[in-house]
This record gives structure tokens, sequence and C-alpha cells, in this order.
């Protein structure tokens, strides 16, 4: 198998164990075959009764404990892990299978190729999902919008992520889009202009009371697994954020 870095990994034939480092994988393999994992990282929430070990977090997943659990899959992502554990993760012997997921439809392919080397055939979430995202209706005229992620400091999704693809699906442009960074900080009363603020409920958690206050654009609060988790989520995200975005 030829993983999205375009590295061949040594996957079985028959995969029966499956360790995941990121949440939305995490979440494509419970809702396809559960008994496959074996263990997931703290973060992986959903689904909400997943009963696996856990392995720490996504940047400093326990690599010994990985190592002695012999799976035969470690499924990992480009920018949720650092290189240097998925490194030592080979060395020890393991198969890791790194995604790299940056759009919506992008991102149904490769979790497509990614179930593939869990030797797993296409789930029904997968060909749904598929086919809302197919039929979504961008919104017209296009919005202008800006997401932050935290505040104290403030900080918003800039450029080059899958928040902002998703985003541009739905006809809504994100106003921070060509910054130099994918995370900057920001002053919410010396932005670009918009007609949008989009307040996901994670990394922080905003919610009506804490947010929306900050902006003087009508803010729009919507669940931030919709936005930036890639996987059984976005069948819920195609039918949930045109509505919850609309004017």
């Amino acid at each position: 198998m030829i993983d999205d870095e375009g590295r061949e990994v040594p996957v079985p034939a028959k995969v029966r164990r499956v360790v995941s480092l990121v949440p939305s994988l995490t979440e494509a393999v419970a809702a396809s075959v559960p008994e496959l994992l074996v263990a997931a990282t703290d973060w992986c929430t959903h689904p909400a009764d997943l009963d696996v070990e856990r392995i720490r977090g996504t940047k400093n997943p326990d690599v010994d404990r990985i190592v002695e659990l012999a799976p035969d899959l470690v499924l990992a992502n480009q920018e949720e892990n650092k290189p240097g554990e998925l490194a030592a993760l080979r060395a020890a012997g393991l198969a890791v299978y790194v995604t790299d997921i940056r759009d919506v439809d992008g991102g149904l392919v490769s979790l497509g190729r990614m179930l593939a080397a869990c030797r797993l055939p296409e789930p029904g979430w997968l060909r749904e999902a598929r086919e809302l995202w197919a039929a979504v209706e961008p919104a017209s005229p296009r919005r202008r919008a800006v997401v932050p992620i935290w505040r104290r400091p403030w900080m918003a999704v800039g450029s080059d992520t899958f928040t902002g693809a998703v985003l541009d699906r739905l006809g809504i442009d994100n106003v921070l889009a060509d910054s130099p960074e994918r995370y900057p900080r920001i002053d919410p009363a010396a932005l670009p202009e918009h007609d949008l603020v989009v307040l996901p409920d994670e990394p922080y958690t905003f919610t009506a009371d804490d947010g929306p206050e900050a902006f003087d654009a009508p803010s729009a609060l919507v669940s931030g697994r919709l936005l930036t988790w890639y996987g059984p989520s976005l069948t819920e995200a195609a039918r949930a954020l045109p509505a919850a975005l609309s004017p």
C-alpha cells in the first residue's frame, strides 16, 4: 500500500489490530469495523462509547506502549502527528500509514484509501458523505467570514486549513486565507471586512455569552468537530453546516 505521503507501507494481507493516532481516523475505523481498534489517543472522543486503550495524545503518543501492542497498522496524519514519533514506530518494525487531508473531496478519497489499507471495503457512511457533499449548494452571494479558534490571545483560522476548505465548499470565504500563518493572532477590531463570525466549540469553547460580543458582525455558533474533523462527521457536516451558517 502507498500512503498519502507516497511512502510504501508494508500492510499485511489481513489487518486485525489497528492503533489510531488521529481522532478523525479513529472515528472512521470505529464507524466501519470497531473491533479492529486496539488503542487510540486521549483526544479520540468519538464514538462516545469507544472502549480501547489510550496511548496519550496526537503530539506525544506512547511509542513504547504502541510497540508492545503489536498492531498490524498504525494510522497517522501529516499535520497531526510528529515525524519523529512516526519514524520511531517504523524503526520498531510497525507499518505506519500517513494521511494528508487538506480539503473535502481530497479527504473523501484519502479516507477511502486509508480504509482500504485496513483491508476494509468502502463503508456506507463514506458513500453517503460523498453523495451529500456532491449535492451541497454554495451560498449565493458568497459570504466573508472570520473563524476564531482561541481568545486570550485571540487566534483564528488562517491559510491552508481543512476548515477553510470546508467553508469554501459552502460558499464562505475565509478573510484570513492569505495569512502567512495557518492560525494567526488577531485583533477583533482590526480584521478585514467580513459579514460573518464562525465560532466553534473547540479548541476554545465559544458560547453565546463568550465570543460574539467581541465582534461587530453576526455570529454563528457551530460544532468544531463539523468544521475540523474528517470522517463520519462529514455526513453530519454536509447536513448541518449550510443551515447553521446561512444568513
